[in-house]
């Protein structure tokens, strides 16, 4: 007759552990105001000291967009307005090995900056606006993989649709 294996709680030496499942949803949004953007420098874990838009997780039962809104007011204390999508962007990060290290599956939004100057939130080491011009220049801001490309979209995407960031 099989053993009944305890749980952790209950005191076992033994608990299974269940494989990360992979990818993960989040959401992040390029925030204009003039001719910024807003960026926050990561501060914990593998993305640590490169600059990003903000965003994070979508918790269960949130829209994209309104994570991506609460994404930002955590992360730095903005307000924010959506104007829409801008794409779907995958981060998959490998192990040495080749093995998923983490696969996340981010809806990209573009908006306008409402209220707020920018604060770093807990996880953060700086949050700012970035003259657009600078979004380019790895010497000023080492960015994540594609962000300089999603912002550039972004901001073609804000003007062709009539949306002034320029508040």
């Amino acid at each position: 007759m099989p053993r009944e294996r305890k749980s952790a709680e209950e005191g076992a030496p033994y608990a299974p552990q269940r494989a990360p499942q992979w990818p993960r949803c989040a959401a992040s949004a390029a925030i204009f105001r003039g001719a910024t953007v807003l960026l926050v420098q990561r501060g914990t874990g593998t993305l640590q000291g490169l600059w990003s838009l903000p965003g994070g997780h979508i918790e269960p039962g949130e829209t994209a967009s309104a994570a991506a809104v609460r994404e930002v007011r955590e992360e730095t204390g903005v307000e924010a307005e959506l104007a829409g999508l801008v794409d779907v962007h995958d981060v998959i990060l490998r192990r040495p090995d080749g093995a998923l290290r983490a696969h996340y599956l981010i809806a990209v939004f573009c908006g306008r900056w409402l209220a707020g100057e920018p604060e770093p939130g807990g996880e953060e080491i700086a949050a700012r606006f970035v003259p657009i011009a600078h979004i380019d220049d790895a010497a000023r801001y080492r960015l994540t993989d594609g962000a300089a490309a999603l912002i550039n979209r972004a901001w073609a995407q804000m003007q062709v649709a009539g949306a002034d960031p320029r508040q």
